[in-house]
């Protein structure tokens, strides 16, 4: 008998339904790479309607999607990006947009409700006549969800009104939207008015959406143009790819639906941390289907936690020296919420009495490392 992982390192992590199986094997594809794949072709023309674009691309991973956006936008030597100094882009992404594209990046302060002010917005943009001695500014980058703040919604009032200061400063906007979708039923704003005001928004596919690779970029067609070119140049270019948007469509078409279930549970999973006297958990922080959990006693690491509770098949995340962080997604049951609280509370007592034993972690969680 298989023993059943509960697994909340990311919602990353939920395999294929089999609807998405059976509409990988039955996808009609071509070569992609020569514009020929019929199925590529159908889910990007789906995707720009939803999110209300002109086009859309599919790339392989988040990560790239965000590098093309941010290279087709800042396309000239000498450009600058302002962006938050705790968002995706800027922390986890390996610095790609400074590597590879050698754009500059302007940070500035990502508040806990993952916004940044707009005084310090319009503050970090660059004057002309500063450009003997400065970079030149382009485009500002919003992150919604925003995942280091605990998966916080960035509302559609704010977001204008970075898109209007954008507009004003002949400047692009572009959105991290990793969980833009998990934002669009938080706050019950239509996902394509969500977006409005961006130029460019970045969609993972893999996360909360339940496929197994890849994400999408919506903009204009002229955007979506040129992204084209630099996916190719990034290697990013595959051959018979309607087999990953078959599945990708899918997710989307079934699992949209379910994501206010996930953050109910994940509601739910906060509601019983605050009960363990060890950990302090803000609630009302929990806004879509991350959960942060700070650990009060010096005795409990969250690298012991994390290695205890995989002893006992329950999979977590360490979010930083003193925090754990836990995700929800559709596979994961209100059953399993319970199991997990119940392991949780018996490997703290565990490692308070002196009885846990340690050993290296395995299942790919290391502290400060999760970036998913």
């Amino acid at each position: 008998m298989v023993t059943k992982v509960v697994d909340l390192r990311s919602d990353t992590v939920t395999k294929p339904s089999e609807p998405m199986r059976a509409a990988m094997a039955a996808a009609d594809v071509d070569d992609d790479v020569l514009g020929a794949d019929p199925t590529a072709q159908r889910f990007e023309a789906e995707m720009a309607r939803i999110m209300g674009k002109e086009a859309a691309l599919f790339v392989p991973s988040g990560t790239m999607a965000n590098l093309v956006s941010v290279l087709v936008h800042c396309d000239a030597r000498g450009s600058e990006v302002i962006l938050g100094d705790n968002s995706h882009i800027h922390i986890y992404e390996n610095g790609g947009i400074a590597t590879i594209g050698g754009v500059h990046p302007k940070t500035v302060t990502n508040n806990p409700d993952g916004t940044m002010d707009i005084d310090r917005i319009v503050a970090a943009i660059r004057h002309k006549e500063g450009s003997l001695y400065y970079p030149t500014t382009r485009l500002i980058c919003l992150e919604n969800t925003h995942a280091n703040c605990g998966g916080k919604c960035l509302s559609v009032e704010y977001t204008d009104k970075v898109g209007e200061v954008a507009k004003s400063h002949g400047l692009k906007l572009h959105i991290d939207g990793a969980r833009i979708f998990n934002a669009s039923v938080a706050l019950g704003v239509p996902v394509d008015r969500l977006v409005r005001a961006a130029d460019s928004v970045s969609v993972c596919l893999s996360k909360g959406l339940g496929a197994p690779v890849g994400s999408v970029i919506v903009g204009s067609k002229a955007f979506i143009d040129k992204a084209k070119i630099l996916r190719k140049t990034l290697g990013g270019g595959m051959r018979q790819v309607g087999i990953l948007c078959a599945a990708a469509y899918v997710g989307v078409r079934d699992t949209v639906g379910k994501l206010a279930d996930d953050h109910r549970k994940a509601k739910v999973l906060a509601d019983g941390l605050k009960k363990i006297k060890q950990f302090t958990v803000d609630l009302t922080s929990v806004e879509t289907n991350m959960v942060f959990f700070d650990i009060a006693d010096p005795r409990i690491t969250p690298d012991k936690l994390c290695q205890v509770l995989e002893q006992r098949n329950v999979l977590a995340m360490p979010a930083s020296s003193k925090s754990v962080r836990l995700v929800i997604h559709y596979q994961i049951s209100d059953s399993d919420v319970q199991h997990a609280l119940t392991c949780i509370e018996k490997a703290v007592e565990e490692i308070l009495s002196g009885s846990a034993k340690f050993d290296h972690l395995t299942n790919g969680s290391t502290a400060n490392s999760y970036g998913h």
